[in-house]
């Protein structure tokens, strides 16, 4: 079986025409037919019923298909890793991230880089804490952005970049809109806007209220950040998010305080798996966020 019989199979089969694949392919339409009989005879099995020019997969043709794109997936993949290895600074970084980093850290950091790197290709993940967990550690990516950064899970490492505040989002016409600071315990009676159960974030708030002894009341729920600043905005409700969600984008009708007694924070930071090695660009893009927070780190310390 060679290369060329399959990439002429799963072209021909996704198309359903000999005739258009070979002008996919630019090469004759009897090229093509000839490498699908040759395919078919070495593998003793009918993959097309043909239907004049058209043909359509047999059932064991379509299981066929599933498992060559898969075998393609794999070759092509390789063949990305060596080019990699022939020069990094022109590979392509997998890279996951959360709602939360969404709108100012990993613009930054992937700006900074390109900066130092400009020829390197980005594929961007966006998902949820656990899903980008579970896809480093099943290999969908190897490398995504999170916090706070997992302590328990044994197949991945978490490199911490940074510690980051929880603040308060209230709406301005709160009766505490006007301090300067809050203690958590201050916020006891009102009505909380949340992510919805199963999110880290909700989990993060709801752990720091029960430090206090109360449980917050849940008003409405909201699944990204956008959302739940827009019901705060409306007036139903408050929340506590990370302050780098809140950069550059505040609601009019909102304002943000520091957290005091206790300060909520998460830390921020980088997972990648601790049973395989990242491919080169990858490794360069992991090295050069360690780097680029140190400095700004010493920065702002």
């Amino acid at each position: 079986m060679e290369l060329r019989q399959i990439q002429y199979f799963i072209e021909v089969a996704e198309r359903e025409h000999v005739t258009e694949a070979s002008h996919v392919l630019h090469v004759a339409q009897s090229a093509v037919s000839r490498q699908i009989f040759n395919l078919e005879a070495e593998l003793g099995v009918t993959l097309f019923i043909r239907e004049g020019r058209n043909v359509r997969l047999t059932p064991v043709g379509k299981v066929f298909l599933e498992h060559m794109k898969q075998a393609m997936q794999v070759i092509e993949k390789a063949k990305l890793e060596i080019e990699e290895f022939l020069d990094p600074q022109r590979g392509t970084i997998r890279v996951g991230f959360p709602s939360s980093l969404a709108a100012y850290t990993l613009p930054t950091v992937i700006s900074a880089f390109r900066e130092k790197y400009p020829h390197v290709k980005f594929q961007l993940c966006q998902g949820s804490y656990r899903s980008l967990i579970d896809s480093v550690i099943k290999g969908g990516i190897d490398l995504a952005l999170l916090g706070p950064v997992p302590k328990q899970e044994k197949q991945i490492k978490g490199e911490t970049l940074f510690l980051e505040n929880i603040v308060a989002l209230l709406p301005t016409n709160h009766p505490l809109a006007g301090q300067s600071t809050l203690q958590l315990s201050q916020l006891r009676e009102d009505s909380f806007v949340l992510f919805p159960e199963g999110f880290i974030l909700r989990e993060i708030v709801v752990n720091a209220c029960r430090q206090l002894g109360f449980q917050p009341k849940v008003s409405f729920e909201g699944d990204d950040i956008d959302a739940i600043k827009g019901l705060v905005a409306a007036g139903l409700g408050i929340t506590l998010l990370p302050e780098i969600t809140l950069y550059d984008s505040i609601p009019r009708t909102t304002v943000k305080i520091p957290v005091t007694e206790p300060a909520v924070t998460r830390t921020v930071g980088v997972i990648i798996p601790s049973d395989r090695e990242l491919p080169p660009t990858e490794k360069l893009f992991y090295e050069f966020l360690k780097e680029f927070f140190a400095v700004l780190s010493g920065f702002e310390s």
